[in-house]
């Protein structure tokens, strides 16, 4: 199979399908117009600027290169979480920090070393790779957190009859913690289970427009998606466990995030 390439013009005329998505945004009076045009342009300026580190990284493989750059993955995604939850208190900020960061480093180690059997610092891999796994996590993340705190919120009333008739903390917010949890892990499971049916998934997708093997392909996209639904599981249970209980002191008083 060879590899099509894509040349300035035909890749330029993408964008006349966003004209379809305006129509539909105005037809419906949707006034998005303004946040449709910054995230294309910002999505095409990021993903040009990623093309050219990435070009140059694997051209250069550098060891402090590779983690330069998922040290800044990590980064990105650990700000973004935490910047859509202000409220939460420094514990809890803390234990999706280190969640994040820690089920995403573990998983996509193990994946580079002992499934795709590379070097560990090679950014062919370690760089795509990682990215999935980080922005799958960051994504399911925010949802949790979302989950956990509008539960927490529309049900204050209940947490603390609760409280006054001597329910602990922890059984009062378990319930939520682990609401929050499958909700969030549900997308990921819904998308593996239309995978190969109803989509084919982007990486399959990906490697096949490029002209490797369908067969190889395929072996690749279900290695990841296993890996992405860990990373997604670990990150979610740790934040979560780990942060719904800096919610409460000794005292079995219950501080809830705004």
């Amino acid at each position: 199979m060879n590899t099509v390439s894509m040349n300035l013009l035909n890749f330029s005329l993408v964008y006349l399908l966003l004209l379809i998505v305006l129509y539909v945004m105005k037809k419906n009076n949707i006034a998005q117009t303004r946040l449709l045009f910054v995230a294309s342009l910002r999505m095409t300026v990021q993903l040009i600027i990623a093309g050219w580190v990435l070009t140059y990284i694997f051209g250069h493989e550098n060891p402090l290169f590779t983690l330069a750059y998922v040290a800044a993955m990590i980064a990105f995604a650990i700000h973004r979480v935490l910047s859509k939850n202000p409220m939460l208190n420094p514990r809890f900020k803390l234990a999706v920090a280190l969640s994040l960061s820690g089920s995403g480093l573990s998983i996509l180690a193990f994946f580079v070393l002992v499934v795709a059997n590379q070097d560990l610092f090679n950014p062919q891999y370690v760089i795509p790779l990682g990215g999935m796994m980080m922005g799958n996590a960051m994504t399911a993340l925010n949802l949790g957190l979302k989950t956990f705190r509008e539960s927490l919120r529309s049900e204050n009333d209940k947490i603390s009859t609760l409280l006054n008739f001597g329910v602990t903390p922890e059984k009062i917010l378990l319930p939520y913690v682990n609401q929050a949890l499958e909700t969030a892990l549900l997308p990921t499971l819904n998308s593996m289970v239309g995978m190969g049916i109803i989509a084919l998934p982007g990486m399959m997708t990906g490697q096949i427009l490029s002209g490797t093997l369908p067969s190889t392909a395929v072996l690749y996209q279900i290695a990841i998606m296993i890996a992405i639904c860990t990373v997604v599981s670990l990150s979610l249970f740790g934040a979560l466990h780990f942060g719904y209980r800096s919610l409460y002191n000794d005292r079995n008083q219950i501080t809830l995030p705004r």
